[in-house]
């Protein structure tokens, strides 16, 4: 936000430079970080005075130039001048030799020249060529009373300023205004002991020129978008350019001044926070305000020209036959004041934040009046905003206030009752502050102490402040005031004793398992932690009732949090597969919620928190390799990559097979040995691959990271030397049903014998006509080893006999 040093010190009379300004308000949360001197006429008219033409003589070589003296006050110099109302005797203001002057983003600089032959020892200056004014057909002749030698500066009242760029934190609305931001200083300059009064613009003068005038009504339909509307009607306005002081205010905070109606509401936004706006009383037709919404795909013109499309959830201000006024937003093109306008009806209003907000992010537009409305302003400041600007336009543009106010007040905001312990203000701020001090504080923020005891203060705090509604709000106020340089620190040097948590450890295997991915060619990924609910409708993985909803989402792109991290990864692969990117590995840490027992009777409904890694591959695993031929990615080398991930977290895991459901058209689900479950892999269903407009196959596998985490807690780490005795391979060709998964086969040998089997290895599958019908065939590898000896035949008969009857016995196995 932009500040005006000036206006600021008119509405708080101080001596402070800018800097110490800046430093005052950057100590009470309200950073400043720029300061720039402000030249409301570039140049500031240096090097030009007032001077008198003792003669004008016709130029001897040229029709229409003349050849001056003129009177400076401490010399005279010969000047040759083409005006054509330059004249002996006149007063006029004179560029001296080495002054320099600006036209837009040109300058030039006046130096002693020859014209037509006749030497020419200065300047006699026009409007437009100083910048006060676009008048270029003659020189400025100056009143005769006005003093030679009068610097130019000094005649036209010219002073600079400076402009203090502030940044306002969100909750700080009442700092979004020039009297907002003196009221704070002032608080900071009584605590350090400066006498200082804060002049708040009276509106005293108001009155009711002729009440029996009939005024434009005024109806609110949706009073929860409308928290108050006030508006006045004035007749007899006339609209033309506003004065230089009011032009040189608005300039001076980067405003470009439009005429004189419209520059007071702008002025009134900047002096007190409170945005407001000018109907042409004659484009109201009815005579009526409506504040209500229209239907969907209405559409509105605004002030820019745009056509926009408005949404049942938009506010607007209507007359009774058409929109005019997006409500807190943005005018319209219709209903604005015009030179023509003679009548004009005047609105202060306050609307739902979240309402202002949702339509403003939804339109792109950006204004003063959404910025400050989308942080929620105070109701009961809309009759002094509007006294005020009626005022300062019956002084500038005329006219007669008629007709009452018309003042839609449903529910009347109170101040926000506090009630504050000294004890608490103590225990947080870690020091005690005297209960004096704290109570002028108080005061000086104009929070008024209602009842006090020894040990806490009940207080109603202004409803300017709607961030400070809380004690712990307020014990924040005081230690903003009192100053955190002043809160003391202990200088005895501490130490303690470095540990490391669970964080620590998730965080550095999440570091191990991101280097081992990215070494096996994928790409980490990022998504928002947002999503869409309509990815979830249908589902029964992840239902829709279990969605964590958004209260006050900025669209409908972003109204939930994700329960899985499969649309976001499905988002960012169609991105890719679109910019030709089709050999994809993605990989992704991210936080997924879901409401734990949804119910429709409980509005607050808690919900569980978890860190997931997935895992996406879609496209190509090779390609254009002269070496190898082309291949596309599986579900099989994905396996391949969990299982490295599980491998190196030293994680043991079994894998089991699913039907398929709405996520995956076949998948296995990931376990621990005892049933816990560790994650599931599978290919994407095609139906919801179509959502995002993806063709190919998409493969995704998602891991619980904290059950990771516990398990790998539970693994020790052992030494053991390299066996001494070798291992026995025994290789079967098994004959199963269809349906029957390895998974089963090596759950079953691992069963029949736990000493001296290592390893289950499946290295070919078949299915053919040669098989029975319904039959697949399995070759498989059983690892067989004794660390104290080698095995002889018939040890290792026993035990493959054992595995061959439990797989008969089990999954009708046959030997082929």
């Amino acid at each position: 936000m932009i500040l005006s040093y000036n206006w600021l010190k008119e509405l708080l009379p101080t001596e402070l430079p800018p800097q110490e300004v800046a430093a005052a308000l950057t100590s009470l949360g309200l950073e400043t970080d720029h300061i720039q001197e402000f030249q409301f006429i570039r140049g500031g008219l240096e090097g030009l005075i007032v001077a008198e033409v003792l003669t004008c003589e016709p130029h001897p070589n040229s029709d229409h130039l003349h050849v001056t003296r003129v009177n400076t006050g401490n010399e005279e110099l010969q000047i040759v001048c083409g005006a054509p109302n330059v004249a002996a005797g006149q007063k006029v203001i004179v560029a001296l030799i080495g002054t320099t002057l600006y036209q837009g983003d040109q300058s030039f600089t006046i130096k002693r020249s020859r014209i037509r032959g006749i030497e020419s020892q200065g300047m006699i200056c026009a409007e437009d060529e100083i910048g006060i004014g676009e008048n270029h057909e003659g020189i400025i002749v100056l009143p005769d009373v006005v003093p030679l030698g009068t610097p130019a500066k000094e005649y036209y009242h010219l002073q600079s300023d400076y402009v203090l760029e502030v940044d306002v934190t969100p909750n700080r609305v009442d700092a979004t205004s020039h009297f907002g931001v003196a009221r704070d200083l002032s608080t900071l300059l009584k605590r350090n002991g400066i006498r200082v009064q804060l002049q708040r613009p009276s509106v005293d003068a108001f009155s009711i020129d002729d009440k029996s005038a009939q005024a434009v009504k005024v109806r609110v339909e949706d009073t929860q978008g409308c928290l108050r509307y006030s508006g006045v009607t004035l007749r007899g306005v006339k609209v033309a350019e506003s004065p230089v002081w009011l032009q040189r205010r608005l300039k001076a905070i980067g405003l470009r001044p439009i005429n004189n109606i419209v520059d007071v509401t702008n002025y009134v936004l900047h002096e007190i926070g409170q945005p407001l706006h000018a109907f042409d009383l004659n484009k109201i037709q009815g005579g009526e305000v409506i504040v209500k919404t229209m239907e969907d795909g209405t559409p509105f013109v605004t002030l820019d020209g745009v056509e926009r499309i408005l949404t049942k959830e938009d506010l607007m201000i209507c007359n009774t036959k058409a929109p005019m006024c997006i409500a807190g937003v943005f005018g319209g093109i219709e209903s604005g004041v015009t030179e023509k306008t003679t009548d004009v009806f005047l609105e202060s209003a306050t609307f739902d934040p979240i309402r202002v907000r949702k339509t403003a992010r939804r339109l792109g537009l950006n204004t003063d009046a959404s910025f400050r409305y989308e942080r929620g302003l105070d109701a009961n400041a809309t009759l002094y905003a509007l006294k005020r600007a009626a005022l300062l336009i019956k002084e500038l543009a005329g006219g007669r206030i008629t007709g009452e106010i018309e003042d839609v007040y449903p529910k009347v905001i109170e101040p926000y009752c506090v009630a504050l312990s000294y004890k608490k203000i103590n225990t947080l701020i870690g020091q005690e502050i005297p209960k004096e001090t704290v109570k002028t504080i108080l005061d000086s923020l104009e929070i008024e102490v209602k009842k006090e005891t020894e040990e806490e203060l009940t207080l109603d705090v202004p409803t300017y402040r709607i961030d400070v509604q809380r004690d712990v709000d307020v014990i924040e106020e005081i230690l903003r005031v009192y100053g955190y340089n002043h809160i003391q620190t202990d200088t005895t040097p501490t130490s303690t004793l470095s540990y490391r948590t669970v964080a620590d450890r998730s965080h550095d295997m999440q570091t191990l398992i991101s280097e081992q991915l990215c070494g096996s060619g994928f790409h980490e990924i990022m998504n928002n932690s947002l999503s869409r609910a309509i990815y979830y409708e249908g589902l029964t993985t992840y239902p829709a009732d279990r969605c964590v909803m958004l209260k006050n989402p900025l669209s409908a792109d972003l109204n939930v949090m994700r329960q899985t991290l499969l649309f976001g990864g499905l988002e960012s692969i169609d991105h890719n597969l679109k910019r030709k990117n089709e050999s994809i590995r993605f990989f992704e840490f991210g936080h997924c919620a879901a409401i734990e027992s949804p119910s429709q009777d409980d509005k607050q409904l808690p919900f569980k928190e978890g860190l997931w890694l997935g895992l996406w591959l879609c496209g190509h695993k090779t390609a254009n390799n002269w070496a190898q031929a082309d291949e596309e990615t599986s579900f099989y080398e994905l396996k391949a990559y969990v299982e490295g991930i599980l491998s190196r977290l030293g994680v043991k895991y079994r894998l089991i097979v699913r039907p398929a459901n709405d996520i995956y058209s076949a998948s296995l689900d990931i376990a621990h040995p005892s049933g816990k479950s560790l994650g599931s892999l599978g290919i994407v269903d095609a139906g919801l691959c179509k959502i995002v407009d993806i063709e190919a196959k998409v493969y995704y596998a998602e891991l619980q990271w904290a059950s990771l985490m516990q398990e790998k807690g539970k693994q020790k780490l052992t030494i053991a030397d390299i066996p001494r005795y070798p291992a026995v391979k025994r290789d079967l060709s098994l004959l199963l049903d269809k349906p029957v998964p390895f998974a089963d086969v090596e759950k079953i040998a691992y069963e029949s014998e736990r000493k001296l089997l290592r390893d289950v290895h499946l290295f070919d599958v078949y299915e053919g006509k040669s098989l029975p019908e319904g039959k697949k065939s399995y070759a498989v590898s059983f690892y067989l080893q004794d660390e104290n000896r080698t095995l002889d035949d018939r040890q290792i008969e026993a035990v493959m006999r054992k595995i061959c009857n439990r797989l008969e016995e089990k999954l009708a196995a046959q030997l082929r």
